[in-house]
């Protein structure tokens, strides 16, 4: 049997152990943070997750804002993230969870100013065109 199939067998047999015997001693337990006591370590993690994701939409922004153009925007993709991000937010608060709140808050501001500015260069192109 050459290594490359006994690797195989080993992790197959382990993902086949969690499957029988459940997760119960695998799980993480969450604890005060070290840098921030008052906060779980779990929230710590969400405001960095939350970050990347939130921000993830600004380089288009500004991008379009440079350009002073309304290409390579799609509106509609924009307006669904709103929409459930604002879920997001209902979500953060039945779970009581502050950095779902924040930072989808956050991004429903940014997808605001994503679709205004798209409106706005399109209305624009288009008096341009006619003219």
């Amino acid at each position: 049997m050459n290594r490359d199939s006994f690797n195989g067998i080993a992790r197959g047999a382990f993902v086949l152990s969690i499957v029988m015997f459940g997760c119960a001693g695998l799980e993480v337990r969450d604890a005060a943070s070290l840098l921030v006591p008052r906060f779980q370590r779990s929230e710590v993690l969400g405001f960095v997750a939350g970050f990347g994701t939130t921000f993830a939409a600004v380089p288009d922004l500004i991008a379009m804002l440079k350009r002073r153009s309304s290409k390579g925007m799609n509106p509609t993709m924009a307006g669904i993230m709103g929409v459930f991000q604002i879920v997001w937010i209902y979500y953060g608060l039945l779970i009581g969870s502050r950095p779902v709140i924040v930072w989808n808050m956050i991004a429903v501001v940014i997808n605001f100013l994503s679709v205004g500015a798209y409106f706005r260069f399109a209305r624009r192109e288009k008096n341009q065109a006619v003219a």
